[in-house]
């Protein structure tokens, strides 16, 4: 059944203190002692809104605050009606598209929720699932989850959601580029018709918006910039580098004064594991995250960095959306995406809550088509400079400029829905449905999302 789609203008919800905004005490005094003092933007316009059980679409950036915005509300409905889940089941589900950020969303929950008598369950990939199952035993508040786990979970009888009356999808756009968008669908079908349904992404592309057009009942738009768009906060360097030298000039930034901590992007596993080799030879203490990683492996990885115990992470973009960590002086793009828009999550990964900080990208002649879809996107020429290491020392030649007669790399431009059984591990899985009178009844694989 088609719900209707007719977007308002938020209301003016000028608050600047969270005590206007109809929070609980228990929530007040969660906020007041993790260290917050008034709300953002989009937490001002979105928990009276979802107080008051309207349906919300929200176009956010990541850094904004939004996590907190969705889980507030929802704490509030659950502390407020003390009714137990019934087993197997949840009163509100949270999806995203990756492992990371449903972890992180999870300790935001029990953060807020330290006052409360709140229970929550991360349903996610990467993990067995048989703690899984028997965290859904006797049934939760809450679940996270990403779409590909608990779609098997469904399956299999672990998971019911047809009493769940508050669900959220965060990062839309994400969910989307991952291939996601056919078991959105089908698990939003799922769910009971009596609802309130809250869809945030950093987007809204046609496909984003179809779904808020057939999902959601007369929502509320919130659409906040950032009160400093992180994209002016951040000092962007382009090095023009030969490929051959990219290994040693990576170490020479990783070596100055002024790095702190850094996040050294790939495009690809394999080229991430080779940097981290490469730089552990070196006497650097680095560490991967990628697809190929166990979520223990992931998870420890994150742990030690937000820790300080690692102030070098190499990633894949599986942690350019959804990742907050504080502190991030550096972002290097040791490979440049062939994906415009991911190197724009990529750099918002610092200059995070107000902060400045420092994106350096590294391009070889290999990668100067990509280098100009990137400036095509933020309408911005990027200042470039040719840099050399010659010795010990770093010859920078300024004002350099690109080839114009670069050609692209071989193959597909973009080609982010490409989803197949046998990435597994990288949370792949098949979006064909199961014929018809057929029961979906599937093996869970630890890679699932």
């Amino acid at each position: 059944m088609r719900r209707r789609l007719c977007v308002h203008i938020q209301k003016d919800y000028s608050l600047t203190q969270f005590e206007d905004l109809g929070l609980g005490d228990n929530l007040l005094k969660a906020i007041k002692t993790e260290g917050y003092d008034s709300p953002t933007p989009i937490q001002a316009r979105t928990i009276p809104a979802m107080i008051e059980g309207r349906d919300i679409v929200g176009i956010a950036q990541t850094g904004t605050g939004k996590t907190a915005a969705f889980v507030l509300p929802i704490l509030q409905k659950i502390d407020a009606k003390h009714v137990r889940p019934a087993q197997n089941s949840c009163k509100a589900l949270i999806m995203a598209p990756t492992r990371e950020l449903a972890a992180q969303i999870a300790d935001s929950i029990r953060a807020y929720g330290q006052f409360m008598h709140v229970t929550v369950a991360v349903i996610v990939g990467g993990v067995k699932p048989k703690p899984q199952i028997r965290a859904m035993a006797r049934g939760v508040d809450i679940i996270v989850a990403t779409p590909g786990r608990l779609e098997d979970h469904i399956a299999n009888d672990v998971i019911r959601i047809d009493q769940c009356t508050q669900v959220v999808l965060d990062e839309a756009d994400q969910m989307m580029d991952l291939g996601f968008m056919p078991a959105i669908r089908r698990l939003m079908g799922k769910l009971p018709a009596a609802r309130q349904t809250i869809l945030l992404s950093a987007t809204m592309p046609r496909q984003i918006r179809a779904l808020a057009s057939d999902f959601l009942d007369d929502p509320v738009e919130v659409r906040v910039a950032p009160q400093s768009r992180p994209i002016e906060l951040i000092a962007q360097k382009i090095y023009l580098v030969d490929q051959g030298q990219k290994r040693r000039l990576l170490m020479k930034i990783l070596d100055g004064q002024d790095m702190n901590r850094a996040i050294v992007f790939t495009r690809t596993k394999h080229g991430a594991n080779k940097v981290v080799q490469v730089l552990e030879k070196e006497g650097f203490t680095a560490a991967a995250i990628h697809g190929n990683k166990s979520q223990n492996q992931r998870q420890k990885t994150l742990n030690a960095f937000r820790a300080g115990d690692l102030n070098i992470l190499i990633a894949t973009d599986i942690a350019a959306r959804g990742i907050d960590i504080d502190d991030v002086s550096h972002v290097i793009n040791f490979e440049l995406p062939n994906v415009a828009e991911s190197y724009v999550h990529r750099i918002g990964r610092t200059a995070r809550a107000g902060k400045s900080g420092i994106a350096i990208s590294l391009c070889d002649t290999t990668e100067q088509a990509y280098l100009r879809d990137i400036e095509k996107l933020i309408s911005q020429s990027l200042t470039k400079e040719k840099v050399s290491v010659e010795g010990d020392e770093l010859v920078f030649t300024p004002n350099a400029q690109l080839n114009p007669n670069a050609a692209r790399p071989p193959g597909p431009k973009r080609n982010p829905r490409r989803h197949s059984r046998s990435g597994s591990r990288s949370g792949g899985r098949s979006n064909t449905p199961a014929r018809s009178g057929q029961k979906a009844r599937r093996k869970i694989s630890r890679g699932r999302r």
